[in-house]
């Protein structure tokens, strides 16, 4: 069964756009590598400022650790931050066409 996470926070409104490209960033470092055992998504609300993030990790290893891009993602993250993220463990009951092969 694959674990899945959930992380909602809030940039300031003069970060967001840098936070964007680098999750860009992230998703197309995973594609290049394609490390599998790794299902994400992450979406800009419209007030422009806030993400959520939705994780599915199958296996014990989390392969995001991995990820150059991740780790260039979460450095200064505070600092774009405004206020602490909000993560979470999520349990998937189902899904249409959303973070499925």
């Amino acid at each position: 069964m694959a674990k899945t996470i959930v992380v909602q926070y809030r940039t300031r409104m003069e970060a967001a756009d840098e936070n964007q490209r680098l999750v860009e960033s992230v998703m197309a470092d995973l594609a290049a590598s394609d490390p599998g055992g790794l299902r994400y998504a992450a979406l800009r609300l419209a007030d422009g400022v806030s993400f959520i993030h939705v994780v599915m990790i199958e296996g014990a290893a989390d392969p995001l650790a991995d990820s150059p891009a991740f780790a260039e993602f979460q450095q200064g993250i505070s600092a774009r931050l405004d206020g602490p993220p909000e993560p979470t463990t999520a349990k998937l009951i189902g899904a249409y066409r959303f973070l499925t092969a």
